[in-house]
């Protein structure tokens, strides 16, 4: 259980710090609304990776189970956690002066944020195995089916600057983040 908490508070502090990029990017936004140009894609995705990350941080707690903690594990999770602050970052830089406005910028960058996406599916799945078979039998077809989906449609969203595609995946991916967050919640209750 050491090794949990210990663990679980690395992951956190990460977290935690895209979490806060996100915020400080959304408030930033909201006081200065015409200088940064609001894209409405690039604030649903905004809107996803919170979710996401709210998430994953309650979703965690089921590596409580893992009866053996190796080194292994340990960077597993912290990777996933890194890929998650990155995608925070992405989604948020520090300036975005050489680009007219966000979308431009997300359009521009949008390689490395589906790619980031990609691998965080990836990297869901195995973070999924090392809770175990319960777990993973916990989430169920819904699960499944999102991740699939998510992937697939980051392959297209890396290739594509379509307006339409973009808000239909990001829309998409939105509805199956709550289905799947509903379909959690009702398999623990």
């Amino acid at each position: 259980m050491e090794k949990f908490t210990h663990v679980r508070i690395v992951m956190g502090m990460i977290v935690s710090l895209g979490l806060t990029h996100m915020l400080k990017g959304l408030s930033s936004t909201i006081q200065h609304p015409t200088r940064t140009n609001v894209y409405a894609i690039h604030l649903a995705w905004v809107a996803s990776l919170i979710l996401n990350i709210l998430q994953f941080w309650w979703w965690e707690f089921s590596l409580r189970e893992i009866p053996v903690w190796t080194f292994g594990i340990y960077l597993y999770l912290i990777l996933y956690a890194f890929i998650i602050y990155l995608m925070c970052a992405m989604l948020f830089p520090d300036s975005i002066r050489e680009y007219q406005d966000y979308r431009e910028y997300f359009l521009s960058r949008r390689r490395w944020f589906f790619g980031l996406l990609l691998t965080e599916c990836v990297i869901d799945i195995g973070d999924s195995l090392i809770k175990g078979e319960i777990h993973v039998a916990s989430l169920g077809d819904v699960y499944w089916i999102r991740t699939a989906f998510v992937a697939i449609g980051c392959l297209f969203a890396i290739r594509t600057r379509n307006q339409v595609y973009h808000a239909s995946f990001v829309s998409m991916n939105l509805v199956t983040q709550v289905l799947l967050v509903a379909n959690m919640s009702w398999a623990s209750a």
